[in-house]
């Protein structure tokens, strides 16, 4: 009997969905439950119910889950941005490598060796899951949405979940703790100088988002407001208090990270990116410099990058390094190969590998990526990387004609989009023949999807491996490794 909206029915928790929503039961009908864990026994409102499933939210938790915990955020439930803190993390990452598997198994036809051994006939080996040992206050990047509650006093927060809706607050258990000061002094410079925040609906006002960077190995800060305008008022005396706040953070009473207490911070730079459109996209294209620097500087590895508010950098440094590193032991570079990286973004993997490939070339279709690229290169005295701007199954074969083949491909390596490969480019990959392509995915689905085309087309899976980037949210990286035979 399919139940009626609103009702109250009691289920057990006994799957998660690739969400990581929380399935249940109720005769027979599925229900979908944010919060709830698996092995959790509650009773649940009905929100929404169509022929075979619905949705529905937790009202009491009458068994608890071995597998619960208390989130450390108080408004897990509401924001959007974690969809599992409800959950241990020894638990997060078990349904992460399952949900990984699963997908390769289900949708990649892929039947893995037991015990973790493979060779080129066998075969191939799923690795067990990389953690991290801190889960919390990973992110590098942060972005804060700007309005006003409703006695009309400006707030930062998040947005709630599938809507555009602001959950106040300054605090965030997974973004760099020194976020939450930044956000204060910014609200309260805002309500002294009565500065309007962005209103979406009107298109009016002028705050729209608080962007924060933050180096992990070198605590410079920066602080970019994206603004429907082209200035920012008394933007110099925010400025000096952001400086201030910053700098003696590192001496701070309340609650910070052992990082945080052994790091001092630094503010590199305030700046402002103008977004004048009607638009959910959250920045412009346009920087204006107000104090100090437009960029910060950061390390993964040896390697040093230059990241401004419009880069695409990882936000968890010290698991790109071990997302790196993997893709690098994959690559089995012995310094004599050619390695081609696709959508490489602003050169991080690509500068990674060459410190061990006689040659690395970087496709990436946004040309302020391949500028930082290049920088980037020059910055790390790496001479034998070069890059170019198009689409990669455009760049490929014409660099390849050009050469004369010498611009071959030994190992091809990709880490594309949520969306994977578009088909034209996994066939010329195909086309290339390289010897290893090393495919570093942020959606086991389409990694899935891709790997069995690759396989249909003369490569074969020997490993893949999970690796926790995004711990308390429902997304996973994986590196996987495919040969040619």
């Amino acid at each position: 009997m399919t139940p009626k909206k609103n009702e109250l029915v009691t289920i057990e928790i006994t799957d998660m969905g690739s969400g990581g929503e929380g399935i249940g039961r109720a005769d027979g009908f599925t229900l979908f439950v944010k919060g709830a864990v698996v092995g959790d026994v509650i009773e649940a409102k009905v929100l929404k119910a169509k022929k075979t499933y619905g949705y529905a939210k937790v009202e009491n938790i009458l068994r608890p889950s071995e597998f619960r915990a208390e989130p450390v955020c108080p408004v897990a439930g509401r924001c959007g941005g974690c969809q599992l803190q409800s959950m241990r993390y020894s638990a997060q990452l078990s349904w992460k490598e399952r949900k990984v598997k699963e997908c390769l198994t289900r949708i990649g036809g892929v039947t893995f060796g037991e015990d973790g051994e493979a060779s080129a006939t066998e075969k191939p080996q799923f690795l067990p899951i990389l953690g991290m040992e801190d889960c919390f206050a990973y992110r590098n990047k942060a972005q804060f949405p700007v309005g006003k509650d409703k006695s009309g006093k400006v707030v930062t927060g998040f947005y709630a979940g599938h809507s555009h809706a602001i959950i106040p607050s300054t605090t965030c258990a997974i973004q760099a703790t020194v976020n939450e000061v930044i956000c204060k002094v910014v609200c309260e410079h805002m309500e002294q100088y009565k500065i309007a925040p962005y209103d979406e609906e009107n298109h009016a006002g002028l705050v729209r988002h608080i962007l924060t960077r933050v180096g992990a190995a070198t605590g410079e800060v920066l602080v970019c407001f994206v603004i429907n305008g082209k200035s920012l008022p008394k933007a110099e005396v925010l400025a000096e208090k952001l400086r201030e706040v910053v700098e003696s953070f590192s001496e701070a009473k309340g609650e910070m990270t052992q990082k945080d207490k052994n790091q001092q911070l630094t503010l590199k730079g305030v700046c402002l990116n103008v977004n004048r459109e009607k638009t959910n996209v959250i920045l412009g294209n346009e920087i204006i410099p107000v104090w100090g620097d437009t960029y910060i500087t950061d390390y993964i590895g040896e390697v040093s990058f230059r990241i401004s508010p419009l880069s695409f950098y990882q936000v968890n440094p010290k698991q790109t390094k071990v997302l790196y590193e993997k893709a690098l032991e994959f690559a089995g570079l012995t310094g004599n190969e050619i390695v081609w990286d696709l959508y490489c973004g602003i050169g991080t993997i690509s500068l990674f590998l060459a410190k061990k490939a006689k040659q690395v070339y970087g496709v990436e279709i946004v040309p302020q990526a391949i500028e930082d690229a290049k920088q980037n290169a020059v910055r790390n005295s790496i001479s034998n990387a070069e890059f170019f701007v198009g689409a990669a199954e455009e760049v490929l074969p014409e660099k390849y004609k050009e050469s004369n083949g010498s611009m071959r491909a030994d190992v091809i390596v990709v880490d594309p989009p949520r969306k994977g490969c578009d088909e034209v480019l996994l066939q010329t990959v195909v086309n290339m023949e390289p010897k290893r392509v090393v495919y570093v995915s942020c959606d086991p689905a389409t990694l899935a999807r891709d790997v069995k085309y690759l396989e249909e087309n003369g490569y074969k899976l020997r490993k893949a491996q999970p690796v926790d980037m995004f711990p308390f949210t429902e997304h996973c990286e994986t590196v996987a490794l495919l040969v040619y035979l």
